[in-house]
């Protein structure tokens, strides 16, 4: 019997088996297949070819032993929903997802929430300049056998002897000085995106990572969706060719989407530690607005750049491996909220990689270099899909993944001309929610589901990546091992942020030198300085 004798005897088990473990496979369907039975054989023929290994990482380790003292800086909108993702809730979210399960039997969330894995960690500590939201960690998480303490700055905390380890959820400009203090303490952290809010804090908590050996997770949860997992084995197995163009977006068009998050009934001078929260940005007089959208001001977050911008280019750089851009070109402005911001609302960023490559189907030394290109408005909503585009093949990546030949592909030509594949059609596809009822409604939640950020799968089963991501580093501080998103990648995402954000400010092209490590200043520029000025455009 032939090689391909033998694929058309293949049974459904065998091939999903060959698949290694893909809850579902999307329709392929072929030019040359007349019949069904022709384009179930046809199907079978190609994904062997392929070879594409959908498997999900091993798992990570026990949580068993001593519970981890975890202690909690900033809990605002993120903070909260890291603390769900390790399993405590506020009573106030509980009683809501309650209601809303009980309207619709579709909305899942509750019955997932409380499904979770144990960590086997304990919230023993807060820091929170704002009253309210450090009572109702209070409140929610404390127990008869474990009482949560408040503490007043994060250097208490960190220096009490009563956590293990951190998770900061604060504005931007307060991620590394916090990152630092903790590690320099002995505690283990988990920060958000961006890792750093300006250049020369970003070589300092490496310094600090390196040196204390603690484990530093940045969190890009999407290293966990499958969907991603997938196209990291794609990328490995050659199957697009040389990749010259990326091209991902960031489309939002509501209050939420831009910033504007509701500003608390209690919130005043009395009830909010301002001077703690300016920490090294302008001191400006009590203002309620920066307080709670802070992302809108250079002074304290990184507007699209390191918002953003941070998600889709670590997203692709788990795929791609691409690192440092040896150059970037960034250019926008405030078009669609003029609302007294000074982060852009419109952006427009090119990355230049001129060594990088993916593989090659042509002769060697033909195809060398990409061009990784991001662009975001906050004034519409439409759907754009991120595509990397190779010469045997282009990639449609979101929580699906589609692969769609080229015309004029090397690697695909004789099956191409043979009619058993055509360009316009996916020679494969993977949609690992196909069978899902998902609950997803507002037009930011569907933005982050389509980034990988709300969920994933793992044996069919839909779970949440940020829960993967934080078991990810407990299980590296429990067992050892190498966080997905560690300090390397957090380097990688960190400078080339940094890069767009200082093009866009000074209104040139910013480069890097990959010898020295350095981000290219000319005489005179305090890049620093440019960085976090808290104005619109900066002139050199």
């Amino acid at each position: 019997m032939s090689k391909e004798d033998s694929l058309f005897n293949l049974s459904r088990r065998d091939l999903l088996k060959s698949l290694a473990g893909l809850p579902i496979v999307g329709t392929v369907w072929f030019a040359g297949a007349k019949t069904t039975v022709d384009a179930k054989h046809e199907k079978k023929y190609l994904l062997e070819k392929l070879n594409i290994k959908a498997a999900p990482p091993p798992p990570t380790g026990p949580m068993d032993g001593a519970p981890i003292r975890i202690g909690i800086i900033g809990f605002g909108i993120r903070g909260e929903q890291l603390c769900r993702a390790i399993g405590y809730a506020t009573n106030e979210w509980e009683e809501a997802m309650k209601e809303a399960a009980a309207k619709n039997p579709n909305d899942t969330r509750y019955k997932e929430f409380k499904e979770q894995e144990n960590l086997n960690i304990k919230i023993t500590a807060v820091c929170d300049v704002f009253d309210y939201n450090a009572e109702r960690v209070l409140k929610s998480f404390s127990s008869a056998d474990n009482q949560v303490k408040r503490f007043a700055t994060h250097k208490e905390l960190v220096n009490s002897g009563t956590v293990d380890a951190v998770i900061i959820a604060t504005p931007d400009h307060w991620h590394a000085p916090m990152a630092i203090d903790a590690l320099n303490a002995g505690v283990h952290v988990y920060i958000e995106k961006p890792m750093t809010h300006n250049i020369s804090e970003t070589y300092a908590l490496r310094d600090a990572v390196l040196q204390t050996g603690k484990v530093l997770q940045v969190g890009h949860q999407h290293r966990q969706t499958q969907s991603f997992l997938t196209a990291q084995d794609i990328i490995a197995k050659q199957i697009l060719g040389h990749v010259s163009l990326v091209t991902t977006n960031t489309n939002r068009n509501d209050d939420n989407g831009a910033w504007q998050y509701d500003i608390h009934e209690t919130a005043s001078p009395q009830t909010i530690d301002w001077d703690q929260f300016l920490g090294s940005a302008p001191k400006v007089p009590f203002n309620k607005e920066h307080f709670f959208r802070w992302r809108k001001w250079w002074a304290y977050g990184s507007g699209l750049s390191g918002d953003l911008l941070t998600h889709d280019y670590d997203r692709l750089n788990c795929i791609l491996k691409m690192g440092i851009p040896r150059s970037v070109m960034a250019s926008g402005g405030i078009y669609t909220h003029r609302d007294g911001r000074n982060v852009p609302d419109v952006l427009q960023v090119n990355m230049e990689y001129p060594d990088f490559s993916t593989g090659s189907s042509q002769p060697a030394g033909k195809e060398k270099g990409m061009t990784f290109v991001y662009s975001a408005t906050l004034g519409n909503q439409f759907d754009r899909p991120t595509y990397l585009m190779g010469h045997d093949g282009t990639m449609e990546l979101g929580n699906t993944v589609s692969i769609y030949a080229d015309a004029r592909s090397t690697r695909f030509a004789d099956m191409i001309k043979e009619g058993r594949i055509d360009p316009y059609t996916p020679i494969y596809q993977y949609n690992p929610s196909a069978n899902a009822t998902d609950a997803v409604t507002s037009a930011t939640a569907k933005y982050f589901a389509n980034k990988g950020l709300l969920w994933t799968y793992r044996d069919g089963k839909r779970v949440d990546p940020t829960f993967l991501h934080m078991r990810e580093w407990l299980s590296c501080i429990r067992n050892g091992g190498k966080p997905s998103c560690g300090i390397q990648e957090g380097f990688e995402e960190a400078i080339s942020a940094h890069m767009a954000g200082l093009s866009y400010k000074i209104g040139r092209r910013i480069e890097w030198d990959p010898e020295s490590e350095k981000i290219i200043a000319r005489p005179g520029e305090d890049l620093d300085a440019i960085l976090i000025a808290n104005e619109e455009k900066v002139i050199v």
